[in-house]
């Protein structure tokens, strides 16, 4: 564990949510080329809690898994700055407590996430095609209904609105509007000489 880290909770979660479930070289690999700061600080609590378990347990540090990391919150120190007109503004320092707990690969701990696999789907039979009838009133009956179905649309097509009116008959129709009345100009006696 490492406590009081000052940094963000939430922008430390982001990296320790990348090695959770990783073996520790896997683990080491992704905080070595992540770019934020978060990840130093990791990585320092991985290494130590490697360390631990070599020291204390007698295991090897390459066999084990990441079996959990998270970090929590920690208190947030108040600041203030001095504003304009002799105002001021809160300034929040927040700090955090990253836990990293490591289990043996084989002991039953949380095995490395397998890649996704896609389903395989099967195809899809073609379709058979269709046969001939052989029988006079099949090709009866399919000929009453093709003629019904032809019966049917004509409606449809007589239902249809009615052909627009061309555009000389609409223009005829525009012109034959009332136009307004004017009222005829004051005649002064400039314009009458």
């Amino acid at each position: 564990m490492a406590k009081w880290v000052r940094m963000s909770p939430r922008k430390a979660r982001l990296v320790a949510k990348h090695i959770s479930g990783r073996s520790v070289p896997e683990a080491r690999t992704v905080l070595a080329f992540t770019q934020r700061a978060a990840a130093r600080e990791i990585e320092k609590v991985l290494r130590s809690a490697v360390a631990n378990a070599e020291a204390n347990h007698g295991l090897n540090g390459d066999n084990l898994i990441v079996s959990a990391a998270y970090v929590d919150e920690g208190p947030v120190m108040k600041r203030w700055r001095a504003r304009a007109r002799g105002r001021v503004a809160r300034i929040k320092k927040p700090t955090c407590h990253i836990t990293v707990k490591l289990a043996p690969a084989g002991d039953g701990a949380i095995a490395p996430k397998p890649a996704p696999t896609v389903a395989a789907v099967p195809p899809t039979p073609a379709p058979e095609p269709e046969t001939a009838p052989t029988d006079e009133t099949q090709l009866e009956a399919e000929a009453q209904t093709v003629e019904e179905s032809e019966q049917a649309a004509e409606p449809q097509a007589e239902a249809e609105p009615a052909e627009e009116p061309e555009p000389e008959a609409q223009a005829e129709t525009l012109s034959e509007k009332p136009k307004p009345k004017r009222t005829p100009r004051k005649k002064t006696e400039e314009s009458e000489d």
